[in-house]
């Protein structure tokens, strides 16, 4: 028995223009837990205006004197909308706005099916959110890692061989799920992932091929391999760099014919899916001097990504990734109790080296966040020195709290209590300090870090 669905938090607001639709969602939505509200001539100063669960139901007359777009409803507001068509029974032709608007009802809708196509919605805004929580930490603060992320966008709804190049641990993966999350068919199958560095000797075609019952001893049923169980979603092959040369060429088959021939049996199986793979070695140069095959390259290489190391990223996404998982970890409840990382914390991660990536920093902030969450406190006793203690070599020269206490002697307080004087003026805006002080942000987030200057922090006395 299917679990109904929960609608008691939903929103609906209504653009009717010149259609009368208003009264008529209201009387539909009247059997369910359904705040409507007419929204013509509303002015929403901000997205909080908005709950997480609103949907907007517009009539096609508004699109007339342009005073609405999609892109307008969904992007400012993060809405999914429902057009209402100029005429009854108009589905299929649409008419008075874009095709690729599916969530369309006649004009003279009925209950059932508006209230069918809003539990439809939901739905899918339930699932986007389950997404995007699942690919939370593609943080992108950097240029070169938003540029990346928009071209994973742009090449995420096609069916070409996507090659990701990267270090070990800057989420190769993350970046092939998030194209396979992005299109719009594929998204629908599955998203299988392979390791082709733990493929055993011997074992390759029975996993990816897949074997028919009594193909060898120990085959008591059927089983389909890795291509098999990607029908109809992505295929996601990583460490391709580490596969044999003489596996290459049996994937190289599959992918010229689009089917596949199970151990042990006559017939073969048709296949669709899109293949995403992934190295941290320079396939280009294993092809030139003959450790990786050219044909199954260049059938790979279609579309080639390069995701950014940590490094590259700088320190911006560092911290942000770190104050993303540290929060996670410690938890919503006791956060509001110790407050935000501390600047001298956040300084000390944007300085430290990660040749793990992003899988390193996950750990460090992890172990971080765990020592929090069990002192209740961002102190530097208890985290600084037992970071460096779990932390090991890895890790920069962290200051020790003498060392700390000598640095902060040959500040310079005078220029430190101006800094804050022209915080609190400018209610601590950034932005607005920084024009103050006729210095950019950068600087003044610089100088920030060096006199560990916290929010809120009062002046300190100067003696002469």
């Amino acid at each position: 028995m299917r679990t109904p669905l929960n609608l008691d938090e939903l929103e609906i607001y209504v653009w009717e223009g010149s259609a009368d639709i208003a009264e008529r969602v209201e009387r539909c939505m009247a059997s369910l837990d359904v705040q409507v509200m007419r929204a013509d001539g509303v002015v929403f100063s901000a997205v909080q205006d908005i709950s997480n669960t609103a949907i907007a139901v517009i009539s096609v007359s508004v699109l007339e004197g342009a005073q609405l777009t999609q892109q307008s409803i969904e992007g400012s507001y993060g809405m999914p909308v429902i057009w209402v068509a100029a005429s009854g029974r108009e589905r299929e032709k649409k008419s008075g706005f874009a095709a690729e608007y599916s969530h369309v009802l006649p004009y003279d809708f009925t209950g059932a099916e508006l209230r069918a196509m809003v539990v439809r919605v939901v739905q899918q805004m339930r699932a986007n959110t389950v997404r995007q929580v699942q690919t939370n930490d593609l943080i992108a603060i950097d240029a070169c890692m938003i540029e990346l992320l928009k071209e994973v966008d742009v090449y995420a709804d096609c069916e070409h061989n996507v090659l990701i190049y990267g270090e070990t641990g800057v989420g190769k993966e993350r970046v092939a799920q998030r194209l396979h999350e992005k299109h719009t068919g594929y998204c629908q199958g599955p998203f299988v992932v392979v390791n082709c560095g733990a493929i055993p000797d011997g074992l390759f075609e029975s996993l990816f091929f897949g074997h028919a019952k009594g193909a060898f001893t120990g085959a008591v049923a059927a089983h389909k391999g890795y291509f098999e169980q990607a029908n109809g979603g992505t295929l996601f092959l990583d460490e391709i760099g580490d596969l044999p040369r003489y596996q290459q060429v049996k994937l190289l088959r599959v992918l010229e014919e689009s089917a596949v021939t199970r151990v042990g049996a006559t017939t073969s199986t048709r296949l669709d899916f899109r293949l995403v793979a992934a190295t941290n070695r320079p396939l280009r140069e294993m092809v030139q001097i003959g450790d990786f095959r050219s044909d199954l390259f260049f059938r790979l290489a279609v579309i080639e990504l390069y995701v950014p190391s940590l490094e590259e990223r700088g320190d911006q996404d560092k911290i942000a990734i770190f104050r993303s998982i540290v929060g996670q970890v410690v938890g919503e409840d006791i956060m509001t109790t110790v407050g935000d990382p501390p600047l001298w914390l956040l300084d000390t991660v944007g300085r430290m080296r990660f040749p793990g990536n992003v899988r390193e920093l996950r750990n460090f902030a992890e172990r971080v966040g765990v020592i929090v969450r069990q002192t209740g406190a961002w102190n530097v006793e208890t985290v600084v020195k037992r970071m460096l203690a779990i932390s090991g070599e890895s890790q920069p020269d962290l200051a020790p709290v003498e060392a700390v206490d000598s640095a902060r002697r040959s500040w310079d307080m005078a220029e430190r209590n101006k800094i804050i004087n022209a915080l609190d003026a400018n209610e601590w805006r950034r932005q607005n300090t920084a024009h103050y002080l006729g210095i950019s942000r950068k600087v003044l987030w610089e100088k920030m870090r060096k006199y560990q200057i916290v929010d809120g922090e009062p002046q300190t006395p100067l003696i002469n």
